[in-house]
Order: C-alpha cells, then structure tokens, then sequence
C-alpha cells in the first residue's frame, strides 16, 4: 500500500515537471517568437489559451479527484519553471538579474 502511494506521488511529480517544461518552455518560444512577429497579440493569446488548456487537461488527468496528488503535480509544475528557467538563461549567455 505504501509504495503505491510513494510510487503515484513519484509519477505526480514527473508528470507535473513535463507538464511545467511545455508549459514554461512554450512561453519562452512564444516571447522569442513574438518579438519579430507581425501580429504579436493573436500570438500570445492563442499561445496562452493552447498552454493553459494542456496544464489544465493534464493536471486533470493526473490528479483526477484526490487533492493530494494534484498538490504532488503543482510542485512538478513548479520544478519544471525552475528547469525552463535554468535552460533559458544558458541559452541566452548569462545569468539575468531579478
């Protein structure tokens, strides 16, 4: 009983990371995107609207009704910003001050 327990917090967790990696990884594309773009607005929108959806649907997904595992899939969430995050500045040359 434990180690299912242990085992659908541990996949929670990854599912909430991969579902905060596309979220964060695609707000970065978009504001890379969106600086050269003609019509930079319907492009945040759309943007907006298609990764609110898929952490919504996943979150949904993963959690279902138990409170817990939702909380285990915000924290993921969370982790995954902090990748993006990471990634994002190697990327562009440097650490930028907050």
């Amino acid at each position: 009983m434990i180690i299912d327990e242990i085992l659908s917090s541990a996949l929670a967790v990854l599912a909430g990371t991969g579902l905060g990696t596309a979220f964060f990884g695609g707000l970065w594309w978009t504001v890379q995107k969106g600086v050269r773009c003609k019509n930079p607005a319907f492009l945040f929108f759309f943007s907006f609207v298609l990764r609110a959806s898929f952490v919504l649907i996943g979150v949904f997904l993963v959690g279902g009704t138990q409170p817990v595992r939702i909380l285990f899939c915000l924290f993921g969430f969370t982790l995954g910003r902090f990748l993006v995050g990471s990634i994002s500045r190697r990327l562009a040359g440097g650490k930028e001050e907050r």
